[in-house]
């Protein structure tokens, strides 16, 4: 099964694409090829570093490429600040805008005494005609690191709490984005990158 990875150069694919492959996927990478988007079977889209990074997707076309992918029914995953890229923005870059497959914006925590970035291992709170999740036991841990979060909508998969409650898992149609690194997760992330990879679509 081949997956197109995007690389917008803020963060190492290493991990993502080892996981990947672990699975049985044949990751093809791309950080401007649009040929490689349109012809897409699936789209994966790592994200770390700031919010602002994603012009790059602006830049090269490749914004404009995933819109048309996604319409098309292509299965679509965003990963930490790649999910993030699926609203309208972040208070983290306000000038650059996001995919805004969902309306809301990311914003940071709210003030606390809680240290932020959130770093570590938190548990999910499930919704459970979730597809991307299916299998994954209300409490199940996977690893977050992030200072902006997502908020809870009608659209979110899964909820975790720290500081205030966030999105951590987010879906709708064929799009899908998780805050935590299912990479980086164990067993758990296994099950639900997984689980994108056998979603056969609506």
């Amino acid at each position: 099964m081949r997956v197109t990875v995007i690389d917008y150069k803020a963060g190492n694919l290493t991990s993502v694409l080892k996981t990947l492959r672990h699975l049985g996927a044949e990751p093809i990478v791309t950080d401007g090829d649009l040929a490689l988007v349109e012809a897409a079977e699936r789209i994966v889209l790592p994200g770390v570093g700031h919010f602002a990074a994603t012009e790059r997707l602006d830049s090269t076309g490749l914004t404009t490429a995933v819109r048309a992918a996604i319409a098309r029914g292509v299965p679509f995953l965003g990963i930490c600040v790649g999910m993030q890229w699926l609203y309208s923005g972040s208070s983290e870059a306000p000038d650059q805008p996001g995919l805004g497959h969902f309306a809301e914006s990311c914003a940071h925590f709210s003030e606390s005494t809680e240290k932020v970035p959130h770093v570590g291992w938190n548990s999910l709170e499930v919704r459970p005609d979730s597809r991307l999740l299916a299998g994954v036991e209300p409490g199940e841990h996977v690893y977050f690191t992030h200072s902006y979060r997502a908020p809870v909508t009608a659209d979110t998969a899964a909820i975790t709490h720290y500081i205030e409650p966030f999105a951590a898992a987010v879906e709708r149609g064929n799009v899908m984005g998780v805050q935590f690194h299912p990479e980086k997760s164990s067993a758990t992330g296994l099950k639900i990158l997984g689980n994108f990879l056998k979603w056969e679509g609506n």
